[in-house]
């Protein structure tokens, strides 16, 4: 079965590192972020009262440690990429959820009693689930900290014109699928199929005109590449 080109939306540097997956796979990536990772000016790491740090993403794990130089802290992370990106600055200890927020905070309340003190959650303005919620519903005391934003990508006529051609696009997060439906107001591919993360990444696609879409069984990286061969033609 020939490759087909696959448009990774996802931000940088993550993009790549998707891109290096899909070309091992055998097919053709074409990197172009829907999104842009932008750091929050003025951002400040306290940790007085600190027992443990909580990342939900690999960009969370990348703007901390240009922050901090700290790296006793014991480390929850939802995936196997946002505990790889923890290992890769020096923390030591990271314990991986495999799933999304829920998992993630479930970890976090089973091992409560190792943390002695507050979780914090370094990360994205608008994160894609309300960890800090759901810790504090089971009497975890958590806080956030916001480090990072991410913005839509204005492409231009040469950009738009680079997709045609492109049979699946991956997203990572409902905000890229939220930029993506605006894109296609103005670019339709009714021919597009989208591949999600999760089914809460593709519920802003609910009413978009493409051919197909699907969401990985687990919200891990590697589900959503198995889907690509999985996808009709």
């Amino acid at each position: 079965m020939p490759g087909r080109k696959i448009w990774i939306t996802r931000a940088q540097p993550g993009a790549d590192a998707t891109a290096s997956r899909v070309k091992a796979l055998g097919h053709e990536a074409l990197v172009a972020p829907l999104l842009s990772v932008q750091p929050v000016a003025g951002a400040e790491v306290d940790l007085t009262d600190i027992g443990a740090l909580a990342f939900t993403s690999a960009n969370g794990v990348r703007a901390f440690a240009e922050l901090s130089p700290a790296r006793d802290l014991k480390i929850f992370a939802v995936g196997a990429a946002t505990a790889a990106a923890a290992k890769a600055v020096g923390f030591r200890k990271v314990l991986s959820a495999d799933g999304d927020v829920e998992a993630l905070a479930e970890g976090i309340v089973g091992r409560q009693r190792e943390i002695h003190g507050v979780v914090l959650h370094p990360g994205a303005a608008e994160p894609a689930g309300d960890l800090v919620g759901l810790l504090k519903d089971q009497g975890v005391e958590a806080r956030s900290l916001v480090l990072y934003d991410t913005a839509p990508v204005s492409f231009t006529a040469e950009q738009r014109a680079g997709l045609d051609g492109v049979e699946v696009a991956l997203l990572h997060s409902p905000k890229a699928a939220e930029a993506l439906v605006e894109l296609l107001k103005t670019h339709p591919m009714p021919d597009l199929k989208v591949l999600g993360l999760s089914q809460a990444v593709m519920k802003p696609l609910a009413r978009a005109k493409i051919a197909h879409k699907a969401f990985a069984p687990f919200p891990l990286e590697a589900a959503l590449l198995n889907l690509i061969d999985r996808t009709p033609d």
